[in-house]
């Protein structure tokens, strides 16, 4: 039988994971450079950066609790797709996965009485339900259009938005 892991050692393996997600984001936008899909690229490319700085929020988390933190090595990171809607697809399944973790995470923080351990993940919760809508959005998208430039030209005016910033946001390590 398997022993159940901490709040904290699961939060360890969620930045290994989060770290992972960033360079799978990045794969997917090169990707989408490489096929001259430009919006897609940028949309892709800022998730990259936004995936990294959930990482560096739990290793900032993990520090401020004196709670020992190493980072290493990646999980695989796909770097081929069979067309654009391919890699939406992956990526939203990428997205609902991290969603089951940042759950599961939660829940071991509530069922340890860690409660300031509960409330950090409150914030990722929300961003999970808002990253897996927009991707959702994509992939519906996709599925609807023949046309590539279609797509492209609804990411420009639906999805590139102005960029805001998150007061609610925790702290991430290394910003100042």
């Amino acid at each position: 039988m398997s022993e159940k892991l901490s709040f904290a050692e699961m939060l360890r393996d969620q930045v290994r994971a989060g770290l992972t997600a960033a360079h799978q984001y990045l794969a997917a936008a090169v990707y989408f450079d490489a096929q001259d899909l430009p919006e897609l690229a940028t949309q892709t490319y800022a998730r990259s950066t936004a995936n990294h700085g959930h990482a560096m929020r739990m290793v900032q988390y993990l520090l401020d609790r004196d709670v020992p933190i190493a980072i290493g090595g990646l999980d695989d990171v796909r770097a081929e797709f069979e067309s654009p809607r391919d890699a939406i697809a992956f990526l939203l399944d990428r997205e609902r996965v991290t969603t089951t973790q940042v759950s599961a995470l939660a829940a071991a923080a509530r069922d340890s009485n860690d409660f300031l351990g509960e409330q950090f993940m409150q914030w990722f919760l929300a961003e999970q339900v808002d990253d897996v809508a927009k991707m959702s959005t994509l992939l519906t998208v996709l599925d609807r259009q023949d046309n590539l430039f279609d797509v492209e030209e609804f990411v420009r005016r639906e999805l590139r938005g102005t960029v805001r910033v998150d007061t609610t946001a925790p702290r991430m390590a290394g910003a100042s």
